[in-house]
């Protein structure tokens, strides 16, 4: 079921990020763990967790994240996911009191940045634990404020996370190395192993296709399946970002679908406002096939590879219907 979640703003109420920074000074020596996010992996051999480490408590600001992280801890970690539901937008999200108490009990935090949550940033500035490591993709792969923050979409950033994670992981807990270095090795050969030949696949038929996109969550992706996105990318900044884009540019694209420019038209499910919409309705019109993604895990549970499989094989099936591939 698509969900079109509340109309975004780039301003955070930061009000409630105050607030929780004395929540956060409370609660700083708190032992108490995290619950489990629900996205664990079974675990391989020797990741019983029974090594010398001890547990690691882990929290990600984005359960996409958080999915990663658990697989590549398995019983070494528990991970807890802060935006774990899909009617959530993490762009707007105002932390609770839990959520302060979580972040003041990990010894690991994993937050995206580039601005997409600065709700997060500012809870880990209000508790700079000593011994706490934490981990900004956006920092991680080289993305400046401004830039594209959809790091998860982006085939080859999602590894340089898997790299990290585990080598912070070994600084941690260096008594459980070598079980976490196995469970790198599975999770990148066997567990992405589908994730990885459909990105390939993809690539390889469908290299240079014209597609049309709702927003700037889908540039990272069509670009690391070699795709074409002929939509302005003014147009998808502003529909990420929550503001209403030119009717210069809303022309254009009605231009594109009228002439069917392109063959595919790729949108956001979750952030499906009143332009997005009627472009999807001009694209079914036109006879473009349409391919959905969303912004987090949907359904609510799933691990990170199984909710990019599925959205992969629905835009390679798009793509085929469209070229005959």
């Amino acid at each position: 079921m698509n969900v079109t979640l509340p109309r975004r703003s780039p301003r955070l109420a930061l009000g409630a990020v105050t607030a929780l920074a004395a929540a956060l000074s409370l609660t700083a020596c708190s032992t108490s763990s995290p619950s489990d996010d629900g996205k664990n992996a079974p675990a391989s051999a020797g990741s019983s967790g029974k090594g010398g480490g001890g547990t690691i408590q882990v929290v990600a600001a984005e359960n996409f994240w958080g999915s990663v992280a658990s697989q590549l801890g398995g019983g070494h970690v528990k991970v807890t996911s802060i935006i774990n539901n899909p009617d959530a937008d993490p762009h707007d999200y105002e932390p609770t009191a839990a959520d302060a108490r979580t972040v003041a009990g990990a010894r690991y935090a994993i937050v995206n940045g580039v601005g997409y949550d600065a709700w997060a940033g500012k809870l880990l500035a209000a508790n700079p634990a000593a011994g706490r490591t934490d981990l900004t993709v956006g920092d991680l792969v080289g993305v400046k404020p401004g830039g594209n923050p959809h790091r998860w979409y982006s085939p080859d950033d999602v590894h340089q996370v898997i790299e990290r994670i585990t080598a912070d992981y070994k600084k941690l807990n260096p008594a459980d190395a070598a079980d976490f270095d196995a469970l790198k090795n599975t999770f990148e050969t066997t567990t992405l192993a589908p994730y990885e030949q459909l990105i390939s696949g993809i690539k390889a038929t469908y290299a240079g296709t014209p597609i049309g996109a709702s927003e700037s969550i889908v540039s990272p992706l069509a670009d690391g399946l070699g795709l074409k996105t002929l939509t302005p990318y003014s147009f998808l900044s502003a529909i990420s970002e929550g503001t209403d884009p030119t009717a210069r540019d809303k022309a254009l694209i009605d231009r594109q679908i009228k002439g069917r420019q392109i063959k595919v038209y790729v949108y956001n499910s979750q952030n499906a406002t009143p332009d997005v919409q009627q472009q999807v309705k001009a694209a079914q019109a036109a006879g473009i096939p349409v391919a959905t993604v969303t912004e987090t895990l949907t359904p609510a549970g799933a691990s990170f590879q199984d909710w990019q499989v599925r959205q992969l094989r629905g835009l390679q099936q798009a793509l085929a219907k469209a070229t005959g591939k």
